[in-house]
């Protein structure tokens, strides 16, 4: 919700609404065991979305959860309390196995099955679903896109080996599973005020222990953007203070590479003219929910991070993750059409510009200087995206009234 002022009586009460289904729901699926299969291939996202689900699997609807996760040590940045040497481990209720190579074989399948991302399920897991006298219901979940094919596809069952494997798509339209979103992070957002904000910013920045001064906050995670040098550039020229919040990642190491952080020194942090970066740990998840909405403007990347600067509702640069057959292009220009509307402001196509440069390259110093004056304007658009997200329905809530239309 916003920093600051009264809170939309619209969004609280779809909230609440949802609440109420989802307290009817419980009821139906408490005694379902679901099992989710995480192979990590980009770090941190595959793991932050697959972790989200699980937790709100068991804590929104009572199920017990199994999190089998080929790399503990990258899921271990985002929630510390993970131990990579750890096979077997509890987490906020959710079981988390280490899934080895040397899978074992005599595990029993659980009543649903979510293979994410198309990652393959161990054989003989496979095995023991087919064992079952009563098959389990098998999930392929997607990546989110807001393409239109994946509307056709979406709850289209695959016959492999004997069971029927779902395809089941995270979306920007009903006709899709919705989006990831929990109870505890539209909690967090209703209450957070423009106090909250300057609080938390303070416990990030080292040199400036009482109090920050006034300046431009932008939270900046990607990967390698073409435009980094350059946009790095125009901050330092800026005619306002600018202060940037960079966590642990590829774009605070290619920022090193280039010598970006290189400046005067103090406590940790770098001042380059109007710009003061402040380099940051890798944040446990549900503090970066609090970057994101206490910074006036966030860069992410791939599809969680993504995906929470969406419901943070201020104003963001998406660098979506690079695939070799340029796929990527088509994902992008597909979601700016649906977030920018049938008729876009200069500050929505001052955004688009923004993205499209941070992507694929090209001069992006107008596209800045504009999404920057038009930035209130763009945080208003940004409160009645994720209103409408609200009514699309989150995934999880998707999925288990989805498995529940298939249970026999």
């Amino acid at each position: 919700m916003q920093c600051s002022g009264a809170r939309s009586p619209s969004i609280a009460l779809l909230v609440n609404y949802r609440f109420e289904w989802v307290k009817q729901v419980m009821v139906m699926t408490a005694a379902v065991a679901w099992a989710i299969f995480c192979r990590v291939v980009d770090n941190f996202g595959d793991i932050g979305v697959c972790w989200r689900l699980a937790r709100q699997l068991h804590q929104e609807f009572g199920l017990a959860v199994t999190l089998w996760v080929d790399d503990l040590a990258s899921f271990a940045q985002i929630r510390p309390e993970i131990d990579p040497t750890q096979a077997r481990q509890q987490l906020e209720g959710v079981l988390v196995l280490r899934w080895d190579t040397d899978f074992p074989p005599l595990v029993h399948a659980a009543d649903v099955v979510i293979e994410a991302f198309a990652c393959e399920i161990p054989a003989p897991y496979l095995a023991q679903m087919q064992a079952r006298a009563t098959a389990p219901v098998w999930i392929n979940l997607e990546y989110l896109s807001a393409e239109d094919w994946v509307e056709g596809c979406h709850g289209l069952p695959s016959p492999v080996q004997g069971l029927s494997k779902y395809f089941f798509f995270p979306g920007f339209t009903k006709r899709t599973g919705g989006v990831f979103s929990e109870q505890r992070q539209r909690a967090l957002q209703l209450a957070w005020r423009d106090a909250d904000s300057a609080q938390f910013l303070v416990s990030l920045s080292p040199a400036c222990p009482q109090h920050l001064a006034p300046a431009l906050n932008i939270s900046l995670f990607a990967y390698e953007p073409l435009a980094l040098k350059q946009w790095l550039s125009v901050l330092e020229n800026s005619s306002q203070s600018i202060r940037l919040f960079v966590p642990e990642g590829r774009v605070l190491l290619a920022m090193k590479d280039l010598d970006l952080t290189a400046g005067q020194y103090t406590g940790g942090v770098s001042r380059r003219g109007a710009l003061e970066i402040i380099p940051l740990p890798m944040l446990a998840q549900d503090d970066y929910d609090r970057l994101l909405l206490s910074c006036d403007i966030n860069f992410v990347r791939g599809e969680d991070s993504f995906l929470r600067a969406q419901w943070a509702a201020k104003p963001f640069v998406w660098h979506i993750y690079p695939q070799e057959d340029d796929a990527h292009r088509d994902k992008l220009d597909a979601f700016l059409v649906r977030y920018l509307g049938h008729q876009p402001t200069p500050a929505l196509m001052a955004l688009a510009a923004m993205m499209q440069a941070w992507n694929h390259g090209g001069d992006l110093s107008a596209a800045w200087q504009e999404l920057v004056a038009g930035r209130h304007l763009l945080q208003e658009h940004a409160h009645a995206w994720r209103k409408n997200l609200l009514e699309l329905g989150d995934v999880a809530t998707n999925l288990v009234r989805f498995v529940n239309s298939k249970v026999k």
